[in-house]
């Protein structure tokens, strides 16, 4: 049976009269009673007692009137439904991040607004290296993710600059540098160096060893780690140094110090999504990526170039207290 059809039984039940039912419907009476007649043939019982004061329900037409509601609200709670996913309000995002942007303030608060924002959207996070972030995309098992990517790695892919961040280097405690404000990068020449592997992101290692070159020397690479975490621990070992983007050192470890560099390159954060077909959320995401970068690069115009890593000041007093009476 049609919705139509239902739409008009329960009007005239409401109604308790074919005419102002009619009126309500904004059809002709005699369409309606045709239309109703139709119904209760098909039934094959009556649903209405048609009387001189009006219509009442038989009880036929009281069981299908509370049935008829039902399935009403239902096709009404769908087409709403629909509405809201393709508004992007419900529905799937997946969005990836790399193991370093996760530790990028932008990044989770934009993934938290996002929520807030839409709290229907079914959110699910996927951190993995840059290359195997983008095989996602080209399988088409991801929608949206923050990248460091390099020179052409995503021209087929839509893309906007989220944020940018200084690079700092991650030192032993104890090394000769640990006790300077800033440290500059060519004074870290003789030094053997802890790097994240070129094949799982392209940009942040060639990023780092062009800084190196343009500081005058190529850095002696003693060990690659598969993540930037992992880089951290092992530098805490002693065994070398590294350069990271700021936001790693949150990653606060025993044995390791963050200095500012002086003239510090910077590391970009890429928002990346699918040309297309891409759910409507991923461009929601885009836009609320958009309207948070615009309002990161207005208050930050007035910061200083190369901000202080963010420290615990106490273990900051400590490391460098401690890195003097070595020396």
């Amino acid at each position: 049976m049609e919705l139509r059809l239902f739409r008009y039984c329960v009007a005239v039940a409401e109604e308790a009269s074919f005419t102002r039912a009619a009126a309500r419907l904004r059809i002709a009476q005699p369409a309606l009673s045709r239309q109703i007649k139709a119904v209760e043939q098909e039934i094959g019982f009556a649903l209405f007692q048609r009387g001189l004061r009006g219509v009442t329900l038989t009880e036929a037409g009281r069981v299908l009137i509370a049935s008829a509601r039902t399935v009403l609200a239902e096709a009404e709670a769908a087409m709403q439904k629909a509405r809201r996913a393709g508004r992007g309000e419900l529905g799937l995002l997946r969005i990836g991040f790399t193991a370093s942007a996760s530790f990028n303030p932008f990044v989770t608060g934009a993934i938290r607004d996002f929520r807030t924002t839409y709290p229907d959207v079914e959110v699910e996070l996927i951190e993995e290296a840059t290359s195997f972030l983008l095989e996602r995309f080209a399988t088409g098992r991801l929608d949206v993710a923050f990248l460091r990517p390099a020179p052409g790695e995503v021209d087929h892919l839509l893309s906007q600059r989220a944020v940018s961040e200084p690079l700092v280097v991650a030192m032993p405690s104890g090394h000769r540098q640990a006790g300077r404000r800033s440290v500059a990068l060519n004074s870290l020449a003789d030094d053997a160096f802890i790097l994240y592997p070129r094949p799982n992101g392209r940009a942040l290692f060639d990023s780092i060893v062009s800084a190196c070159q343009a500081a005058g020397f190529s850095p002696k690479i003693l060990q690659v780690a598969p993540q930037l975490t992992s880089v951290v621990n092992l530098v805490a070992t002693g065994i070398g140094v590294s350069i990271v983007p700021s936001s790693m050192a949150q990653v606060s470890t025993d044995g390791v110090v963050y200095r500012p560099l002086t003239h510090a390159p910077k590391a970009e954060i890429t928002l990346v999504r699918r040309n297309q077909p891409e759910p409507r959320s991923a461009v929601l995401f885009a836009e609320l990526v958009r309207a948070r970068a615009s309002k990161h690069a207005a208050t930050s115009q007035d910061r200083p170039a190369t901000p202080s890593p963010p420290l615990q000041k106490r273990r900051q007093r400590r490391d460098t207290a401690s890195a003097r009476r070595r020396n």
